[in-house]
Parts: structure tokens; sequence; C-alpha cells
């Protein structure tokens, strides 16, 4: 009976120091491969930040290939991209009240679904599926709209996403050769 108490002991130290030390550990790690960035646009009325990890082409076919057509990508790597809004937007014509949700796409040769969704999950992909299935919950759903692709003729090597202002206001991605951008009003 002691020795069941003590490997029992043994295997919670064990596990309290995977979880206190090799988790972060592991974190900081995928972090080198895909660097998280921050983008902040305080103009018009609107307090948008946009969190997310940023991986590299590195010779890879992006879309279509890495990442799927017609599946969830949790868009980007590492965490999920978390879309904060101080104040309530319109994401095209969809209204998004102020609040932190994950943002989530589908992407499609032609256009793309883009969803904004009220869980934060700790991480985008379940260890499991070895990162295929996302650990997003649809019925969270808060904003869903479709995009088109615009094609790019030059290669951006590494996933960025930015506020682009042009008149409007628009969420823009880019990566590999393909570029979308959403609409986004107050």
């Amino acid at each position: 009976m002691k020795v069941l108490k003590w490997i029992l002991i043994i295997l919670a130290a064990l596990a309290l120091l995977f979880y206190f030390v090799g988790m972060p550990y592991l974190k900081e790690q995928t972090k080198k491969n895909s660097p998280q960035k921050i983008v902040v646009y305080t103009e018009n009325g609107m307090d948008l930040t946009l969190k997310y990890s940023s991986p590299f082409k590195k010779g890879r076919v992006i879309f279509g290939e890495l990442v799927p057509y017609d599946a969830v990508w949790r868009t980007g790597a590492n965490e999920p991209t978390t879309f904060t809004t101080n104040s309530k937007i319109y994401i095209i014509d969809k209204e998004l009240p102020a609040g932190t949700y994950s943002l989530w796409t589908i992407p499609g040769k032609d256009s793309w679904q883009v969803i904004f969704n009220k869980n934060v999950p700790d991480w985008g992909v379940t260890l499991s599926s070895g990162g295929k299935e996302t650990t997003r919950i649809p019925e969270e759903d808060i904003v869903n709209v479709e995009v088109p692709v615009i094609n790019l003729l030059e290669t951006v090597e590494s996933l960025t996403i930015n506020f682009e202002e042009t008149g409007q206001l628009y969420l823009s991605l880019e990566w590999d050769k393909t570029k979308i951008r959403v609409p986004i009003t107050n």
C-alpha cells in the first residue's frame, strides 16, 4: 500500500511539473517558429486589437495543402487568433458587440468564411488530432461572413493580419499569394 501511495505522489508531482514547466516551455518553443504579433487600431471611434501567431511559408504550398480548403482553420498558429473591440462594430452588415472573440476562417479557392466566435480556447487545435481538428465551438459563433479572395502577384512569406484603411476600414489577411479583406464599420 505504501508503494502505491508513493507511485501516486510521484505521478502527481510529474504531472504538475509538466503542467507548470513543460507546457510553458513547449509554448515558448512554438512561438520561435510562429512569433506572436499584436495589431492595434484606435481611430474613428473604434478601439480594436488583434493578437495572432504568424507562421512562415518556408517553401510550402499554403492554401489547399498546409491549410486545406473548405475546412475550419484557427487562422494562425499556436493559440487562436483573438479580436477585441471596445465598442459595438459591424462586420460587413453583421453586428459584433464589444468583447473579445476568437477569429476562425474557412478558406476556399474563390472566397473565405470569416468567423468571430465568443469562445476563446487555450489552444486552436486538438493535440490528439495532430493539429487537424480545431477547438472551435460552432454554437458560439457570433458573426460569420463571406469575403472574396484577392490573388496576389508577390508572395507574402509570413502570415500578416492588419487593419487597412482606404476610406473604408478592413481587417486584412495576407499569406503566400492570397489576400482577403473584411469590411469593418461602427
